[in-house]
């Protein structure tokens, strides 16, 4: 039997956003207050897994989903620059559909080619640097957990590439809400199971609308 190995893509949980930006990359956002009620959910629901490892986007908000999870296996949080958030050039503006930049013609440039995405970072580029980090966890806590707190956009492709599916997608349908868990689960290097779990479903019903990432 070979070593079972689990890594766990965790969502960030919601983030203070009264502007209702895209925050993407940019600095000084934190959790609210649900989101905060969103990490301990998070945290609830690995309390019995064999996690070993913990690490988190660079990002404020991933950290601090990450933090309860590291305190009840009583583990330090690892940054890994390749989970950051995908870059966007509508980051940091309303990007709602009516009354946010994509209604200004000047940023319809931006707008030519949904598969690569022609508005930020490649989606194939992504998906490289998500199997990276995804590979280092899953040798560095081999036989064991790991939980790698990232973003949606990030954990959605790293599904999508996982499961040798077309990168391009509408964000739409994405199936990673707040605070939600991708497990990848190995036999060894070979990937047996992908499942997915809400821990905060009923919390976000009260969860704000506003993009975020």
């Amino acid at each position: 039997m070979a070593e079972r190995t689990v890594v766990h893509l965790l969502r960030h949980g919601e983030v203070f956003n009264p502007e209702g930006v895209l925050y993407g990359r940019l600095p000084g956002y934190y959790l609210s207050d649900l989101g905060k009620q969103m990490a301990v959910r998070a945290a609830d629901a690995l309390a019995d897994s064999d996690v070993t490892l913990v690490v988190s986007s660079p990002m404020e908000r991933a950290q601090q989903t990450a933090a309860p999870v590291a305190e009840r296996h009583e583990l330090p949080v690892e940054i890994d620059p390749d989970l950051i958030e995908a870059d966007n050039v509508f980051e940091g503006k309303r990007v709602s559909v009516g009354d946010g930049v994509l209604k200004q013609p000047r940023t319809w440039k931006h707008l030519y080619n949904p598969f690569r995405p022609s508005w930020g970072e490649p989606y194939a580029e992504v998906a490289e640097r998500m199997h990276r980090a995804i590979g280092a966890a899953r040798e560095k806590a081999r036989g064991h957990e790991a939980v790698l707190v990232s973003h949606q956009l990030p954990v959605w492709i790293a599904r999508l590439a996982a499961e040798e599916r077309r990168l391009w997608h509408d964000p739409r349908s994405r199936q990673c809400t707040l605070a939600s868990l991708t497990s990848l689960a190995y036999d060894g290097d070979d990937l047996v199971a992908i499942t997915y779990t809400e821990p905060s479903r009923d919390l976000l019903a009260k969860a704000s609308k506003v993009a975020g990432a």
